[in-house]
């Protein structure tokens, strides 16, 4: 039984992508430096190697979950111990960035900074797409994704909270900046989630009623294709003087907001570039269903707006989510640029940053932005998946 448990646990030979994670883990973490150090937030930095950046107890408990987490992920081992590994060096890089800010800031000293440098992100880059191809191989089903994004979205939460990482440069960022950023991580929540869901709301019907005469089914989906094809910037910068008449000339749109600079550009790029991602899923979707369905359902005697209701669009909602789920994450990362055009969102930072010269500024923007566009795409993932199982239970 052992040795039949040991076999089936580490076979023999060597895994492709696991050697590549392997081989891109070791370079970030024995060539390049792990840490950077600066005496202010603009200065030039020093980098620093692991052994250098971390306290020896660290680096020793590092050195040697990458010397046994290598291995695993190089050879072909089987899924549970791929993850293991590779989530055991992506936490002790979590908490390797704490102890080397820990470690390398002095006492009492307000204006140096110690951030990670290209051997940190390289790696931690790395473990985490091994952490996600481990979990594909092992296909945990979406109720289980769920609960691990939650795992996650706690266990960093709390990590935040206990002030682990405070000496670490982006949160010095945070915390001269506590009183904004609360409000600017939410208005860019805000723009993303209602451009998504009044483009759901005007996309979807639109598509409905498009999809069985094909000549405005071919023109609704060319008409937001050529909205697709303008630049993110220009389309910004076309809405301003529009937006700014309509706020003069129109009584009580100023009174909502309308004018050329503010959320109103915003939110009306943002919404049509997720239109045709939505109507082109819904058609892709309704064009989907089984015609034996359909007709199964014609033959019952249901109406044309019971078949769509009742049966056309629960068969062709995984689709529409789908599309949904593209668009929020699209939107997410397009609604940085609001901080241009003065919608506010944690592009505030990230040009802030820029126009200061200010790495860790621009990832006080970056890093939410990045860790909210990726839970959006395992949480809607896994309500896809959800809805596929259940109308795979509707088709006969």
């Amino acid at each position: 039984m052992g040795g039949h448990s040991a076999t089936g646990l580490l076979r023999p030979g060597v895994d492709p992508l696991g050697s590549a994670f392997a081989a891109l883990l070791g370079l970030s973490l024995l060539a390049l430096p792990l840490m950077t150090t600066r005496p202010n937030r603009i200065a030039a930095g020093t980098g620093l190697t692991a052994w250098s950046a971390l306290p020896s107890d660290a680096v020793l408990l590092l050195g040697g979950v990458v010397a046994l987490g290598l291995p695993l992920l190089a050879l072909r081992a089987a899924p549970p111990l791929r993850l293991a590994a590779a989530a055991a060096i992506l936490l002790l890089l979590g908490l390797s960035a704490g102890w080397a800010a820990d470690h390398l800031t002095l006492p009492g000293d307000r204006y140096g900074r110690v951030s990670p440098d290209a051997g940190w992100w390289l790696a931690f880059a790395t473990a985490a797409l091994a952490v996600g191809d481990g979990l594909a191989r092992l296909r945990p089903g979406p109720i289980l994704r769920i609960a691990l994004l939650a795992l996650l979205v706690a266990a960093t939460g709390l990590a935040l909270r206990t002030g682990f990482w405070n000496n670490l440069s982006v949160l010095r960022e945070y915390a001269s900046r506590s009183d904004t950023f609360g409000r600017e991580l939410r208005t860019h929540a805000v723009l993303a989630l209602t451009s998504v869901a009044a483009a759901a709301a005007l996309g979807i019907p639109a598509a409905i009623l498009a999809r069985p005469v094909p000549a405005l089914r071919t023109g609704l989906l060319a008409t937001l294709n050529v909205v697709q094809t303008i630049p993110s910037m220009a389309l910004f910068g076309m809405l301003i003087a529009p937006l700014a008449w309509i706020g003069r000339a129109v009584p009580g749109a100023a009174a909502l907001g309308i004018a050329g600079i503010g959320a109103a550009p915003a939110f009306v790029a943002l919404l049509a570039y997720a239109l045709l991602p939505v109507a082109a899923a819904t058609v892709a979707g309704l064009d989907a269903v089984p015609w034996p369905v359909r007709d199964a359902a014609r033959g019952v005697g249901m109406t044309a707006r019971q078949r769509l209701l009742q049966v056309e669009l629960p068969l062709a909602l995984p689709a529409i989510l789908t599309g949904i789920r593209i668009v929020l994450v699209q939107n997410i990362g397009l609604a940085v640029i609001a901080g241009l055009v003065g919608g506010g969102g944690l592009g505030v930072f990230v040009f802030q940053g820029i126009s200061q010269n200010a790495g860790d500024l621009v990832l006080l923007g970056a890093l939410p932005t990045v860790a909210m566009a990726t839970g959006a795409a395992v949480l809607l993932d896994a309500v896809v998946d959800l809805s596929r199982g259940r109308a795979a239970e509707r088709v006969p």
